[in-house]
């Protein structure tokens, strides 16, 4: 026993002066890291600013429908999702940039992606704890800012992140790394951020009058000011999310065509959109409806397109999709890899061109609208390998090839429906068509909300969409809120719409 007694007390002892020590000075695990660098965080960021082709959110743009009630419907949602956790991580590399002793571009970059997150939630919602969340997005109660506030701050962070990146580029400052949509390319992210900034201005357009906001005047400085504001200047600017067929694969694809094929078919608002104006982009990502093809009519004839309304009930949309009445997407073309045939694009060149010319129209700078306007339609062409003279193959659903056309641009500009009729409401409605069908599949759900804002194209609406066959205006807030946070939420509805009643149905003040 005596024997056992020194060895029990050299281990207790041990362990009492172990138990002592200070946490903060216990070894560190080697196998953890200490810190996340901001280059990790910035790919997890980039990813969660992808808004997916083939998704919920491009059938409720009025893209294609869901025929088959197992794998979803054509209504509307009902709760927003927001971005709050994507914008934690914004945060964590703001921080991350902060502790440096210079600038870096990971904090200009923040102040980019706070703008985006913050004009895609508020575009849903209206009013947004803003100002307290900020002070740390784990305070449960934050109180709302104004959704006009929320657009002054959006500007204000667009402007910085602007002025950030010119310094950093002319101080050569190359110090970023994990970036997959630009390949860590400072200008390219400078280009983004000012075409970002003319699609925030134009969302506005309803507010070209505030004082506060000052849209016309800032407007004006980026399109006038390309050496202050350089801005994207062709397609090889557009911020795009590539699938490479392995860790990120296509949404429509080998793996997954058994499951979709037949049970998803093209929607009326867009397929109409190309037919009504002869439109060639129409043979590239539509196979035309069987039933067209056996009642005699060519592949290569635009008639033989036509597209399911968004609103019809899904009994009679499936039923109608069994009889072969519908197109559906081009199956050999987005069924054709796991790397699909085209990035998903979040920023592109033809929406900016559109986007000038629509502010050229309203009378918001001086230019020629017609050229960018014509612009922005050559590049949507061209995002399809649509030029002058290109030969398209047109196939059916089977994927059988059954005839060619052979493309020309400038007889599609020339037609008298598609020529820019002039700086007056017909002109402007021709840009906001033409910007929706270059949205196609693209630029999350920026469609529907150029829609809500312009009413144009006109959505089809009915006992398929939901809420009564009308389209909703606005998204609700999360169940959350009404649990943790429902003093300031009531306060925010309150403040919107004259009462604590969260309803789809009510403008927001950006559309007011």
């Amino acid at each position: 026993m005596k024997n056992l007694i020194k060895p029990i007390l050299i281990i207790l002892l041990a362990f009492g002066t172990y138990g002592c020590r200070d946490f903060d000075v216990l070894p560190n695990n080697p196998n953890r890291p200490a810190a996340v660098p901001p280059s990790l965080i910035l790919r997890g960021i980039e990813s969660d600013l992808n808004q997916g082709p083939w998704s919920l959110e491009h059938r409720q743009n009025q893209f294609w429908c869901c025929n088959y009630n197992y794998y979803g419907t054509n209504e509307y949602w009902v709760k927003a999702d927001l971005n709050f956790l994507t914008l934690k991580n914004v945060l964590k590399m703001e921080e991350a940039a902060k502790a440096s002793s210079k600038a870096t571009p990971y904090g200009a970059l923040a102040k980019y992606f706070k703008a985006v997150f913050y004009a895609r939630m508020t575009q849903k919602v209206g009013d947004l704890p803003l100002t307290d969340a900020l002070k740390g997005l784990d305070k449960k109660d934050p109180a709302y800012n104004t959704q006009k506030e929320v657009y002054i701050q959006i500007l204000k962070w667009l402007n910085e992140s602007n002025a950030d990146l010119k310094a950093l580029i002319a101080s050569n400052d190359i110090s970023l790394d994990g970036d997959f949509l630009y390949g860590n390319n400072l200008t390219a992210w400078r280009k983004a951020v000012n075409t970002f900034t003319l699609r925030t201005l134009i969302s506005l357009s309803k507010k070209d009058a505030d004082p506060d906001l000052n849209i016309k005047t800032k407007f004006a400085a980026i399109i006038n000011n390309p050496a202050e504001y350089p801005i994207m200047t062709s397609n090889s600017d557009n911020m795009n999310y590539v699938y490479n067929g392995t860790t990120q694969l296509y949404p429509t694809n080998p793996g997954n065509k058994g499951f979709d094929k037949g049970r998803y078919n093209m929607a009326e608002t867009y397929v109409k959109g190309l037919t009504t104006l002869n439109d060639p982009r129409v043979f590239v990502v539509c196979n035309p409806a069987k039933a067209k093809l056996a009642s005699g009519l060519s592949g290569t004839d635009f008639a033989a397109y036509v597209g399911a309304p968004a609103g019809q009930s899904l009994d009679d949309m499936s039923s109608q999709a069994g009889l072969g009445n519908f197109s559906y997407s081009n199956q050999k073309r987005y069924y054709g890899s796991l790397a699909g045939p085209e990035p998903s694009v979040l920023l592109s060149y033809s929406e900016l061109c559109f986007n000038i010319a629509e502010g050229i129209n309203r009378g918001w700078a001086a230019g020629n609208a017609d050229t960018y306007y014509q612009n922005g339609i050559k590049a949507s062409m061209s995002f399809y390998g649509i030029t002058d003279g290109a030969s398209i193959t047109v196939t059916n659903q089977d994927e059988v090839a059954i005839g060619t056309v052979t493309a020309s641009v400038t007889n599609y500009l020339a037609q008298p429906s598609v020529a820019y009729a002039g700086n007056n409401a017909a002109g402007l409605n021709q840009i906001l068509t033409q910007k929706y069908l270059a949205f196609f599949q693209n630029s999350g759900q920026e469609a529907y909300f150029n829609y809500r804002r312009t009413g144009v194209p006109a959505f089809n609406a009915g006992p398929g969409t939901g809420n009564t066959g009308v389209i909703p205006r606005r998204w609700l807030y999360p169940s959350d809120e009404s649990f943790y946070n429902v003093t300031n939420l009531n306060a925010a509805l309150n403040n919107q719409f004259g009462s604590t009643v969260d309803d789809v149905n009510k403008d927001l003040w950006i559309v007011k």
